[in-house]
């Protein structure tokens, strides 16, 4: 059990939320790292907050998309968080993850595939003609040729990358039961460690209510 591992999601603008969820999901039974989003590092005090973390696994998620000169510059700017986890977006391009890459020396850089929100139909209204596994697969291989350090894809796709992508799969989109709200890709927790996730990413169904009660809950999905 100790070797299953998980991101919080701290989706919130909230600094006090921020540390009851950091202090009520405490365990020992497995690895807990927190994930930030754009939502919480560009409230008013954010940033200072995360840059005061000490002895806890930070994901930053501002899966960067743009110019490769833009995107190392932001890594740049974020050096002094030491961060542990950083996103990127595969479709920034293939310069863009290199030279990303390149610059982001101890923090691991995470490139993002497709959102667990789109499905095939998704894809065809932005303009894609491949579907959703034929995307996702061809991502994987940017992300193996850009050597980047993980990739992040939802429980549908984990079996598929792995065989493209060697090194760590975060998994997105993960739900106790059928509530899927406004993600379409989603796995229970026990599901997407079967298909090999190494990390999974978990929001709402932990911090919505008891936090310490759906902690618990997550753990016996896990262990049946």
């Amino acid at each position: 059990m100790k070797n299953k591992k998980i991101f919080i999601a701290c989706d919130t603008t909230s600094i006090k939320k921020v540390k009851k969820i950091i202090k009520e999901t405490r365990t020992n039974k497995i690895k807990v790292g927190y994930k930030f989003g754009l939502e919480f590092f560009n409230s008013k005090n954010g940033r200072s907050f995360i840059s005061k973390i000490k002895n806890k696994i930070v994901f930053i998620d501002l899966k960067l998309c743009d110019i490769p000169n833009t995107c190392v510059s932001t890594i740049k700017s974020i050096k002094d968080l030491k961060i542990n986890y950083l996103t990127i977006h595969i479709s920034a391009g293939l310069n863009a993850l290199k030279a990303s890459k390149k610059v982001s020396g101890k923090t691991k850089l995470v490139g993002v595939t497709t959102l667990t929100s789109l499905d095939n139909k998704s894809l065809k209204q932005i303009g894609y003609n491949k579907n959703l596994k034929q995307l996702v697969i061809h991502q994987a291989k940017l992300a193996t040729k850009a050597n980047l350090d993980a990739l992040v894809c939802s429980p549908y796709e984990v079996k598929y990358v792995k065989k493209k992508f060697k090194k760590e799969i975060i998994t997105p989109g993960i739900r106790f039961n059928s509530n899927i709200n406004d993600q379409k890709r989603v796995a229970t927790p026990k599901k997407a460690f079967e298909n090999g996730s190494d990390w999974l990413v978990i929001g709402r169904p932990i911090t919505k209510g008891s936090i310490k009660n759906n902690l618990k809950k997550l753990i016996n999905n896990i262990s049946e």
